[in-house]
């Protein structure tokens, strides 16, 4: 734990590389990560559950803004930075580059960010919220829940220990270890995040993802790279295709 986050790291030295997860998720979806980590990546590299996610306390109220100062407070002070978000950790990462954080920002890379939010999808997001956690009678079933949640049905088995980091037992019953007010941190704004980045932007989508499409990437004013053959998840379906996205910060 460190700032109030839980947090996985290696490496040491710079470039620091920051790896944010998506929604619903914790920092156990980059395990698959640590071999190519170890061998490709120079620096240090930290992987935190963001708030109100895995072993890292709730905000008492979320924002892109409150997740991304909870994150600046684990980078190590005046060190460059690579931070390779997905989904809502792309959005974060997006943040943490704009003008409203001291962090030394060298590069952002945000992978599977759903740019276009219809009210429907505002709504769905919202009732997450606005609902108590589910309680469950067996692990399995929880570690089930969590993978669909998660996105990561069909990737992760309901027995992979990474599936851990996203579950709280409790009197012998079991729920997701994510706080349900985590899920509505309002409408991202991502064009308008590339624009205020002090730092060089590459966006990317697996070529499958349901979340975004090539043209929709295309009008944010920034590099993107379509991952072939690959979904929402692409880091977690195919880990060295999209380490491939780090190697011009190597």
């Amino acid at each position: 734990m460190r700032a109030g986050l839980r947090v996985s790291e290696g490496g040491s030295g710079t470039p620091v590389l920051l790896l944010l997860h998506g929604l619903g998720a914790t920092a156990a979806v980059w395990d698959r990560w640590r071999p190519l980590l170890n061998r490709r990546w120079p620096g240090r590299w930290l992987a935190p559950d963001l708030p109100g996610h895995g072993g890292s306390p709730p905000l008492a109220a979320y924002s892109f803004d409150g997740c991304a100062a909870a994150v600046a407070e684990i980078v190590p002070s005046g060190c460059p930075v690579v931070i390779l978000g997905h989904s809502l950790g792309g959005v974060v990462a997006l943040t943490l580059a704009g003008p409203g954080f001291p962090v030394p920002v060298r590069a952002v890379i945000g992978l599977g960010i759903k740019v276009l939010w219809s009210a429907a999808d505002l709504d769905r997001a919202q009732g997450v919220a606005s609902r108590p956690p589910a309680w469950f009678t067996s692990r399995d079933e929880a570690a089930a829940r969590y993978l669909r949640v998660a996105g990561l049905t069909d990737l992760l088995a309901v027995d992979d220990p990474a599936v851990d980091s996203g579950l709280v037992r409790q009197d012998g019953q079991w729920r997701l270890a994510a706080d349900p007010g985590a899920f509505a941190p309002g409408l991202p704004d991502v064009g308008q995040l590339v624009a205020w980045s002090r730092a060089p932007v590459t966006l990317a989508r697996g070529e499958r993802d349901p979340m975004n499409t090539d043209e929709q990437l295309a009008q944010l004013g920034a590099p993107a790279v379509t991952l072939p053959g690959l979904g929402h998840n692409a880091h977690v379906e195919d880990p060295e295709l999209s380490f491939a996205l780090l190697d011009p910060y190597r």
